[in-house]
């Protein structure tokens, strides 16, 4: 069974940053491509950044290029989200995902990953 767990939202002023850590168990050894997402009131949930097994390729909506950063953890399976300048757009629960597909298809659709968390709140206030 695998189970994700984020964590690091907060409430943070405009134009602050805030991290948010992700960790994944597994069952298997594996390394697996791992991504974030996020769903403000009333909307669909987004995508927001992607990375590899490895860490060496990333993918970012346009929203966050140049403000966020998704990277690796030391562990097996943990990332994080480092998010600068944020604004009250970014305003969302933020979710944590596994893809367990062995390309690491970098995907920015939510069908892509297999293994969510419960994700973690991050408010901007003006």
């Amino acid at each position: 069974q695998v189970q994700v767990v984020e964590s690091g939202g907060g409430v943070v002023q405009a134009g602050g940053s805030l991290r948010l850590s992700c960790a994944a168990s597994t069952r298997t050894s594996r390394h697996y491509g791992m991504g974030w997402f996020r769903q403000a009131p009333a909307k669909e949930r987004e995508f927001v950044a992607a990375i590899s097994w490895s860490g060496g390729a990333t993918n970012y909506a346009d929203s966050v290029k140049g403000r966020f950063t998704i990277s690796r953890g030391g562990a097996r399976n943990t990332v994080y989200l480092q998010m600068n300048s944020l604004n009250s757009e970014d305003t969302a629960v933020y979710y944590c995902a596994l893809d367990t597909d062995p390309r690491s298809r970098l995907g920015d659709q939510p069908s892509m990953y297999a293994h969510w968390g419960q994700g973690t709140q991050v408010t901007v206030s003006s």
